[in-house]
């Protein structure tokens, strides 16, 4: 059995990677949902979660001039986090989002089929 030549592996890379999703990253169809992306584009891609679970939080106010926190302040967050459930096959994923954009994406356990 003849081992594949180098280049060929070498310009099998770039393809090989171009499909890899990072982890960081959710899959709806053929388009990706990453952190920063805001909510209409998820509702877009992706459609109407399966549940949702809202709450307002306070954090320390975040200067946007190279993340400074300045001590005495507040600001309130409005924090979603949207459940897909993905079917029996595949990993259920959570997103949470912050005041409408998307800060981190969970794998969650195996999803469920819906009745």
């Amino acid at each position: 059995m003849q081992r594949p030549s180098r280049r060929l592996l070498y310009a099998l890379l770039p393809l090989l990677l171009g499909l890899s999703v990072p982890a960081h990253a959710f899959r709806c169809g053929t388009r990706i949902i990453s952190p920063g992306d805001h909510a209409s584009k998820v509702l877009e891609f992706c459609g109407e979660p399966d549940s949702v679970q809202s709450r307002l939080a306070q954090r320390s106010f975040v200067a946007d001039v190279g993340r400074v926190y300045l001590p005495g302040f507040v600001e309130d967050v409005w924090i979603e986090e949207w459940t897909y459930n993905l079917g029996s096959n595949r990993l259920m994923r959570q997103l949470r989002l912050e005041n409408g954009i998307v800060a981190d994406i969970r794998h969650l356990g195996y999803g469920y089929t819906q009745r």
